[in-house]
């Protein structure tokens, strides 16, 4: 063989190698798995919801403002950690539910922004106060319309999902669906009969916030641990 030949041999494994070490590179880029940020972010936000259901029901009720105050923290807190952990959960169940994952998960960060919004606004009010206060519906989340209503709506939607997905336990769909429903039952309760004190309206909330949504993210955290 011809030294000519030879080098250009030699050239063509050399990019060859090259071309291969850079798919390597591209794939390790690739194989970062988000549920590393995922998990614990479903962790912090049930313990976001049921320090917020503290703060809201019972801080309140001894200093108006540092209940307020708090509760806007962690609401705020919480929508966006929430986020973060339901783009984890569409990550996993977007190969077998396709659009109805999208679907879910768009009405879910459409409640979480509401969510984290309204943290802020309270937040900024408790911080400086008003001047004069107000019974008129939040222009940025309506009596909850996101942080309740669209929250229940995705959801049921992400439930549905996971009930058909044999790599998550049965159980959390099943609390899926329960949250997702009181989720929807505090916004009807709040557009209609307003009053949070009313049993109507606090007895779901209560049961949401306390138990079944802090258990829910928390449960969701453990298994987006595992890999899938």
């Amino acid at each position: 063989m011809r030294s000519d030949d030879v080098g250009q041999s030699h050239g063509s494994d050399s990019k060859s190698l090259a071309g291969d070490q850079s798919a390597i590179s591209m794939h390790g880029v690739k194989t970062l798995a988000y549920r590393h940020t995922a998990y614990p972010s479903a962790w912090l936000a049930g313990v976001c919801g049921f320090l917020y259901s503290v703060s809201f029901v019972l801080i309140a009720r001894a200093s108006a403002g540092l209940g307020g105050g708090l509760s806007g923290f962690f609401l705020l807190a919480g929508g966006i950690l929430g986020a973060s952990a339901l783009i984890g959960l569409y990550l996993r169940l977007e190969p077998a539910g396709g659009g109805y994952a999208l679907w879910a998960l768009i009405f879910g960060l459409a409640g979480a922004l509401a969510a984290a919004l309204h943290g802020g606004y309270d937040l900024a009010n408790s911080i400086h106060p008003p001047g004069q206060s107000t019974t008129l519906p939040s222009p940025i989340d309506p009596r909850g319309l996101g942080t309740f209503g669209l929250a229940g709506g995705a959801m049921l939607a992400f439930a549905f999902l996971i009930h058909r997905d044999a790599s998550f336990p049965r159980n959390l769909a099943y609390l899926g669906y329960v949250s997702g429903v009181l989720l929807v039952l505090i916004y009807l309760a709040r557009l209609i009969i307003f009053s949070p004190s009313n049993p109507l309206v606090l007895a779901p909330a209560a049961l949401e916030g306390f138990i079944i949504n802090p258990a829910w993210y928390i449960w969701l955290g453990f298994v987006l641990r595992r890999a899938a």
